[in-house]
């Protein structure tokens, strides 16, 4: 199998020179992240000139098994905030300007850690702004055989292995490490997947650093080495709503998606191997179309990934518009996929910040990845990560309005 498609591998010995797999395929994006500060700051205008510095910190409350967990805050020089987690390191909100420069809520989260570690919000399993590791999206059965060993994974979802396993990314503590940058407010978050951890192979050590920009993105960059072969898949699972309170669901936001051809899946949403063409089925979004024109066409909702037209850098993947707030997203990414979901199984149980009930298709995820079951599938690009090789992945969330 070819090495990661623009994973960044950088070989040690070779002067880190960058080692590319060439794939049909585009760049994608990330997710973003919030600040759960009073109910005033959802109300706030974005003003420019505000003094962006160090990141704060607070309780987020206790682990079921008692740890102790952070909320950092990171405002930018506009007042954008975001709120991230070392539970997960989950974006629990964010909070940016509409067309009118109100400040206002755009990701579904929960007040304090508590409403990640419920018995409602476990058997539902959304993943709110988690990070997904080690390998996000479906791997088929929970199987699959690198340098000619068979490893079986934790299923948990059905058959398969979801995001993880039981105990992914998303439910451990991160070591965090909240800094500044030049482009904005930093929290640096570190994690030790040890080898064997859900049956995964290999001491995988991973470094995730979000970075609130200045220009108004919240940038996720992925880093992670390995002392074992491994696969490895990174990505966000935020969910936004960019309306903030005058629509309950996500379904009048208009999607772009720069991909000619998207994945099939079977019942279990494994590939069936198929990429098929998006001209002429409701999986076109080479031109804006709101998420809600023709998801009765498809069973079930979007659940799919797409294969990103673009092959090498940092590139386009999707754009979002909410003609009632006016705002707008861009994602950029360097993965040659993105998993556009909509909230499908969402049903009204979970009730998140400002006593929100999260009912079906209340947010919609754009996950940048590589494609699912790529570990059992060698046409597609390749998720192995060897020792002395250095995974890097970005992706971007971008902000803006359109009056």
């Amino acid at each position: 199998m070819s090495k990661p498609h623009h994973f960044s591998l950088l070989t040690a010995g070779l002067s880190g020179a960058l080692l590319l797999a060439s794939c049909e395929s585009k760049t994608t994006t990330t997710k973003t992240s919030e600040s759960a500060d009073t109910a005033s700051d959802s109300t706030a205008t974005a003003s420019a000139g505000v003094a962006a510095g160090m990141p704060t910190s607070a309780s987020f409350g206790k682990t079921t098994d008692g740890t102790e967990v952070k909320l950092f805050t990171l405002t930018n020089a506009h007042g954008l905030k975001a709120t991230i987690s070392n539970f997960g390191g989950t974006v629990t909100g964010l909070q940016v300007p509409d067309k009118n420069g109100k400040l206002g809520e755009v990701v579904l989260g929960f007040d304090d850690v508590s409403g990640y570690q419920s018995a409602a919000f476990r058997k539902s399993t959304p993943y709110f702004g988690a990070l997904i590791g080690r390998y996000g999206n479906r791997i088929a059965k929970g199987r699959f055989t690198l340098d000619g060993k068979t490893y079986q994974l934790v299923t948990n979802n059905g058959e398969n292995t979801l995001h993880g396993g039981k105990i992914g990314f998303d439910q451990v503590v991160w070591n965090a490490e909240p800094g500044t940058s030049a482009d904005g407010p930093t929290l640096k978050l570190t994690y030790l997947s040890k080898d064997g951890e859900e049956g995964y192979p290999g001491n995988l050590n991973v470094t995730v650093v979000y970075t609130l920009t200045d220009d108004d993105a919240l940038k996720i960059d992925y880093t992670a080495t390995t002392d074992k072969a491994t696969v490895v898949n990174l990505t966000n699972h935020a969910y936004f709503n960019l309306s903030h309170g005058t629509s309950k669901d996500i379904m009048a936001h208009e999607v772009t998606i720069p991909a000619d051809r998207y994945n099939v899946v079977d019942a279990g949403l494994i590939p069936t191997g198929e990429l098929r063409p998006v001209r002429g089925t409701p999986f076109d979004f080479i031109t804006p179309h709101a998420i809600g024109e023709r998801i009765a066409q498809v069973p079930g909702g979007y659940d799919h990934n797409w294969l990103l037209n673009q092959t090498s850098g940092q590139h386009l993947a999707a754009t979002v518009y909410d003609p009632a707030s006016g705002r707008t997203m861009d994602v950029t990414t360097d993965q040659p996929g993105i998993q556009f979901y909509t909230g499908n199984f969402l049903d009204g149980t979970l009730t998140g910040k400002g006593n929100t009930q999260y009912g079906k298709h209340a947010g919609f995820c754009l996950e940048t990845q590589h494609f699912p079951d790529s570990p059992n599938q060698a046409e597609f690009p390749s998720t192995v990560l060897k020792p002395g090789e250095t995974l890097h992945s970005t992706t971007s969330y971008q902000f803006g309005v359109r009056k």
